[in-house]
């Protein structure tokens, strides 16, 4: 969490003196419909629909879609697990693509990866960067697929002009307490479409207890479940994001200060970006000739800023989904999505080598936020020496 204050203390105040703390008994213009329609206008999209979760978020988002059993949906292989989980968690089954040295899912693998069951492509804008979100449309339309942006850890980036997260046919976002704006934890559907909104909402409140007779979803009603926001969360969330563009703008500066001496260094690169001017300015990650030197930048100046290996990130790299390399899905062995694959599903620990190679050559540093420029600027120069 970059910033939270007297805005978000006031706002939970009211919420807690008016003994509403669920949506259900706010009535219209609750705190949760506020924030939804604030963050659908800032983004540019119909539709935003709050959740307990970014996970939450990606799965009702593939709710949304009619993404079901016997269905594949490609996957980065460096993303949080949840990303590969939201598939198996509506019955369709995660194939893992490779990641090129941006840390985006790589099209190219993508393409490879389409087989007659690919039903939709979850590109993920890790550490704040965006995907090839063009070349990822035109796999799409060719083969007819959903794209559904995972855009947890890059809430506010942008893509050509265009906010990750609102490009594909659907988008999640994370509020949760390590992202851009947060609330501790919590998530947001966004879409351009009516019948994937309604379909979100029947999944994220099954007993539809929040709307009238009249605004009951046209979509034909299915059992779903309930992973609302409260009120305490649509406060606090109403507030952070008239936040977000003065974060945005703050990690970007000591960002590019860091990246304009980078640059010119010797012994490593900067990693590619999709997008320069739409980065959310939160990391900045730099690739080596070998996993060896990048392990020893890191002994040599970690004391200076906070710096990993995005190898070493746990669960954000595939060899640790366990629940996925063991083809296990639901908790009840009939509910498992591999018992219905259309054909036969093999992973193994080695089976994106390239993806790993980047991964355990790349050290990814951490903007300093609270730093000024001038002292972000004097960071980067000690990572020279």
């Amino acid at each position: 969490m970059y910033e939270i204050g007297r805005a978000e203390i006031d706002a939970v105040a009211k919420v807690i003196r008016s003994r509403k703390l669920m949506r259900d008994f706010g009535g219209q213009g609750t705190w949760c419909e506020r924030f939804e329609a604030a963050l659908a206008q800032k983004l540019g999209v119909r539709y935003a629909l709050t959740t307990c979760s970014g996970t939450t978020a990606l799965i009702a988002a593939l709710v949304g879609l009619g993404i079901g059993p016997g269905d594949e949906v490609i996957v980065p292989a460096y993303t949080f697990m949840a990303t590969a989980l939201a598939p198996l968690a509506v019955g369709a089954i995660p194939i893992i693509a490779e990641v090129n040295e941006t840390l985006m899912i790589d099209p190219a693998d993508v393409e490879r990866k389409v087989t007659r069951y690919t039903r939709a492509i979850i590109p993920v804008d890790m550490i704040g960067r965006a995907c090839d979100m063009s070349a990822i449309l035109r796999t799409a339309r060719r083969h007819r697929l959903y794209v559904v942006e995972d855009a947890c850890q890059a809430v506010g980036g942008s893509y050509r002009g265009r906010r990750l997260g609102a490009i594909g046919h659907a988008g999640a976002y994370s509020f949760n307490y390590y992202k851009n704006i947060s609330c501790g934890e919590g998530g947001a559907v966004l879409t351009q479409r009516r019948d994937v909104y309604e379909r979100a909402l029947i999944y994220h409140d099954g007993a539809l207890t929040l709307y009238t007779s009249a605004q009951r979803p046209r979509e034909t009603i299915f059992a779903g479940g309930k992973v609302r926001f409260s009120e305490v969360h649509g406060a606090i969330m109403f507030q952070q994001l008239k936040r977000l563009d003065r974060i945005l703008n703050r990690l970007r500066a000591r960002q590019a200060a860091m990246r304009e001496i980078l640059s010119k260094a010797k012994g490593f690169r900067l990693n590619p970006s999709n997008e320069i001017e739409g980065d959310c300015g939160s990391s900045l990650p730099l690739l080596f000739e070998t996993p060896r030197q990048a392990l020893a930048f890191m002994a040599a100046h970690a004391k200076h800023l906070g710096m990993i290996r995005p190898y070493d990130t746990g669960k954000h790299v595939y060899t640790r989904w366990e629940p996925v390399l063991n083809k296990r899905g639901g908790h009840h062995p009939m509910l498992n999505p591999y018992r219905y694959a259309r054909r036969k599903i093999s992973y193994s620990k080695d089976m994106c080598r390239a993806s790993l190679d980047i991964l355990a050559r790349t050290v990814t540093l951490t903007v300093p936020y609270r730093a000024t420029v001038a002292e972000a600027r004097a960071s980067a120069r000690k990572l020279l020496g």
